[in-house]
């Protein structure tokens, strides 16, 4: 019994002591760059700022089509112009997908309680609740499926407007932080690189 006992305490101090290292790794992590990147608005009021979008976009939805002839095929250089984010417009990019589809700005509020957002570039169709084949019209309303930032997911949006350019996943850089599989900037926001 007593060797049983000093195995317990044994395994409570080492089990313990890893508790308070992990605990020690996570402080030290504090003054490190988070894993988001504030969105900037697209010139003030409503729309991104303060909203927080992942520096990995993760894997494009299921169903997309991937664009047969786009302007700028994956692996190409180009310069954005879009300012959906700080530090975006002017930033070199690497194109990392391209897909045709409906593409959507939308206008909603977040379902954790922050300021309404207007004008949201960008979703896709295939980011919305069951939205059929056809391009919806400006003003309809729409369930999003879309997580890009907290509280999107879910949500009533209303279509503020919609493009059929082609559109695109990107990797780029910007304040010193790596973006990967940012969706979705459409062919009008870049240029090819200088």
């Amino acid at each position: 019994m007593n060797r049983r006992m000093t195995t317990l305490v044994a395994a409570g101090i080492v089990g313990g002591s890893l508790a308070l290292a992990g605990c020690a790794t996570g402080a030290e992590d504090d003054t490190a760059p988070s894993a988001t990147q504030t969105e900037d608005a697209h010139g003030g009021h409503g729309s991104h700022e303060d909203m927080e979008h992942p520096a990995d976009g993760g894997p494009v939805p299921a169903g997309m089509t991937e664009a047969t002839d786009p302007e700028y095929p994956v692996g190409t250089e180009v310069t954005l112009t879009a300012d959906h984010m700080h530090g975006m417009d002017g930033a070199t990019a690497t194109i990392v997908g391209a897909y045709d589809t409906y593409t959507y700005s939308v206008d909603y509020t977040p379902t954790d309680g922050g300021e309404p957002v207007t004008d949201h570039k960008w979703v896709v169709q295939e980011e919305l609740e069951n939205p059929g084949d056809e391009r919806l019209p400006d003003g309809a309303e729409v369930t999003l499926l879309a997580d890009h930032m907290e509280g999107m997911e879910g949500v009533t949006a209303t279509i503020a407007g919609s493009t059929d350019e082609t559109v695109y996943v990107v990797d780029y850089e910007a304040d010193g932080m790596t973006m990967t599989n940012h969706k979705w900037v459409v062919e009008s926001e870049m240029q090819p690189a200088s």
